[in-house]
């Protein structure tokens, strides 16, 4: 194969992808993986993507990068109704008093998941508890006869519809929920889980101490990414669920940090 039609082939793969690593490349293309960072060189010189730590990234893709949250919806649907699914399973597995769910589109996915099996099936009288700060989730959840809402005050980010701020941080830090599903933005090996705002790191921060169990949703596209700012450590989390394998490099982190993968659609 021409250095053209592989760097080409390079430049698909990290588009599609979001992220790749130098070994990842050098595998699928059976070439060194010096062969493989000259090839990064040149497409970063021509503007085609960024190198990063390990592998590549698209050019566009920095550290304050942040999508909406309507745009978010609509990306990796069917990964992130999988991700859904399996985190909804693990509701039904320890059957916890109390949840916690932060903004973000995987998060809003599970709160679907969770109306559609409420609307399945007759209600008891009894309501589990659900904790959010995200304006999407509490008003889908709000009509369900199985689920008590708690909506955190603050002031209300336009970007994501979640609360943020010193308000919310307080109401987070006088509860101890049971468990909580977070939504993030990277997952790397060494930088932990990010995300390009302060405001919502802060947030987010709080969940992850105050909440008994940590679970994550990411999916594939979010795993070896670096945000601006960092939330949690590895080895702050419980659980992890995604769509793919993370990489060898990740993969060995957060079985070093005692963090359960959960890959979304595994039977």
């Amino acid at each position: 194969m021409f250095a053209e039609e592989r760097q080409r082939l390079v430049a698909a793969r990290v588009a599609e992808a979001g992220r790749v690593s130098v070994t990842e490349l050098a595998d699928r293309f059976a070439v060194t993986t010096e062969t493989v960072r000259r090839d990064l060189a040149s497409l970063e010189q021509a503007g085609v993507l960024r190198r990063v730590h390990g592998g590549a990234v698209p050019a566009d893709s920095v550290s304050t990068t942040e999508t909406t949250l309507s745009e978010r919806l609509v990306q990796h649907l069917p990964q992130k109704q999988l991700i859904a699914e399996a985190a909804a399973a693990l509701i039904a597995s320890s059957r916890p008093g109390s949840i916690l769910l932060d903004a973000g589109s995987s998060t809003e996915a599970l709160a679907d998941v969770l109306l559609a099996q409420a609307n399945g099936r007759r209600s008891n009288g009894e309501e589990q508890v659900v904790i959010t700060n995200a304006l999407p989730l509490a008003d889908k959840l709000a009509g369900s006869s199985t689920h008590a809402v708690h909506l955190l005050g603050g002031r209300i980010r336009g970007l994501t519809r979640a609360a943020v701020g010193q308000e919310t941080v307080d109401a987070v830090e006088r509860l101890r929920p049971d468990l909580a599903f977070i939504g993030t933005n990277g997952v790397h090996e060494a930088f932990g889980l990010s995300t390009p705002d302060s405001e919502e790191a802060a947030v987010k921060e709080a969940f992850v101490r105050a909440a008994r169990r940590v679970v994550v949703l990411a999916d594939a596209s979010k795993l070896g990414v670096e945000t601006l700012v960092q939330f949690a450590r590895l080895d702050q989390l419980d659980a992890l669920v995604t769509d793919a394998d993370p990489s060898p490099e990740l993969a060995a982190a957060l079985e070093k940090a005692g963090v359960e993968v959960v890959k979304a659609g595994n039977s």
